[in-house]
């Protein structure tokens, strides 16, 4: 298939993009690596990954805004997306331009010949194009899938993230947490740091950064949090400590986490300067995530958005609706894929919630909203509704609740997208 020519829109090059390798996902680091060496692009001054189960798109956000309040340019690479594939380049926390965009793809597809490359390879050497051509100081990826064979780790980096590790991409990555573990600390890099951002953090990871001289600062042994009553926090590192942090917009235990890792990473790599209680004040405070228990006032109702699509980020939702007091009642509106652990996700949400309705996320792996309906009747008997359409489940949501209720739509970021567009949401 041709590639597309001058006149193509990113749509174009989106549509076209899967052509290129016959698998969805083809874990390896040679061909990107290849066609990474062939591009002959200039590294920005320093390259930060982020891998994990749960945590590393609001992770990445946070080193932005922390960088950024001392005016470090930088460039962010994350995914999924939601409702624009631009959301996945970021300088300076702005979207990436979608001419910005084409042109890095016409870019690789100058100097890819003949390899192979999937869409979150192309995706990722994109980035570093477009962070080249901008001449960002710091680049912050976030790693796909795993950590050792993942696109992202063809970039050598200066320091880097694990934030916890669950059960996900079993197909892929594993059946038990330390086989999960050992894939993501494929990242670990000799002689540079790697923060471990969950306290209970599998043994693997320990092992693996022993074993190739990493500079490990664990969470828990190397830095520590605490929250006050009022939500209030304090951090302390190995050679820095900061009292009077104000609340995190983002709220829980696990934004606290990432928060706490992200902070340790600026530590362990020199850039102690940047942390002081006022610039993370500056930084974290009003930061907020699309998607990530986002907290809405739309059409007359509240509205919980998560893209919770485990068993972690659906305990950490679950955690979240317990503890919330705005509202009288919950309803879930949820969509899971196929290649999820339905029935974990499911366990984790509902005690916490009124009634659900199912629906079909809009994807072709999407586990029909009648099959789910049925697995979550075989949890709970809680009372659930199978919607004909997206959009007739969220219309029931809001017939089906009072101003005083709060809508949760979660289980996938495709259900997300849907509930976006139908309140007429944009993500900036």
């Amino acid at each position: 298939m041709t590639a597309p020519d001058s006149r193509a829109t990113l749509d174009d090059w989106l549509g076209w993009l899967p052509s290129l390798s016959s698998r969805e996902i083809d874990l390896g680091l040679e061909r990107v690596a290849e066609v990474y060496q062939r591009l002959d692009i200039p590294r920005p001054t320093r390259v930060f990954s982020v891998a994990g189960t749960n945590g590393k798109g609001s992770t990445v956000q946070m080193l932005q805004a922390l960088l950024q309040s001392r005016d470090v340019s930088t460039g962010s690479y994350t995914s999924p997306h939601i409702l624009r594939y631009e959301e996945r380049i970021r300088v300076n926390g702005l979207m990436a331009s979608e001419a910005s965009i084409v042109d890095a793809f016409r870019r690789i597809e100058s100097v890819r010949g003949t390899i192979p490359l999937t869409y979150f390879e192309y995706g990722t050497l994109a980035a570093m194009c477009v962070f080249a051509e901008r001449e960002v100081d710091t680049a912050l990826l976030e790693v796909g899938l795993g950590g050792r064979l993942d696109a992202v780790n063809a970039i050598d980096h200066d320091g880097c993230i694990i934030t916890n590790v669950s059960l996900d991409h079993c197909d892929w990555l594993g059946d038990t947490l330390g086989e999960i573990a050992l894939e993501k600390a494929g990242i670990m890099r000799q002689g540079k740091p790697a923060i471990v951002g969950d306290i209970n953090a599998p043994p693997e990871l320990a092992a693996v950064a022993r074993t190739v001289n990493a500079d490990l600062r664990a969470a828990g042994r190397d830095f520590h949090w605490r929250e006050d009553a009022d939500g209030a926090w304090c951090w302390q590192g190995r050679d820095v400590t900061l009292d009077g942090l104000a609340p995190l917009q983002m709220r829980g235990d696990h934004q606290l986490d990432n928060a706490a890792a992200a902070l340790a990473l600026l530590e362990a790599v020199g850039l102690q300067d940047q942390l002081c209680t006022a610039s993370v004040n500056a930084a974290l405070p009003t930061l907020q995530v699309a998607g990530r228990q986002e907290l809405l006032v739309r059409r007359d109702r509240y509205w919980l958005m998560d893209g919770a699509h485990n068993e972690g980020g659906a305990r950490a939702l679950g955690d979240r609706l317990a503890g919330l007091k705005i509202c009288k009642r919950a309803l879930l509106v949820v969509g899971v894929l196929e290649d999820k652990d339905v029935d974990a996700i499911v366990a984790q949400l509902v005690p916490h919630v009124s009634v659900a309705i199912t629906l079909t996320a809009d994807s072709p792996r999407a586990v029909p909203a009648a099959r789910l309906k049925s697995r979550i009747a075989a949890v709970d008997d809680l009372p659930v509704t199978a919607a004909d359409s997206p959009e007739a489940a969220l219309e029931l949501a809001v017939t089906a609740t009072s101003p005083d209720d709060l809508i949760v739509v979660a289980g996938s970021f495709y259900t997300l997208a849907t509930a976006y567009r139908w309140l007429g949401d944009t993500i900036e």
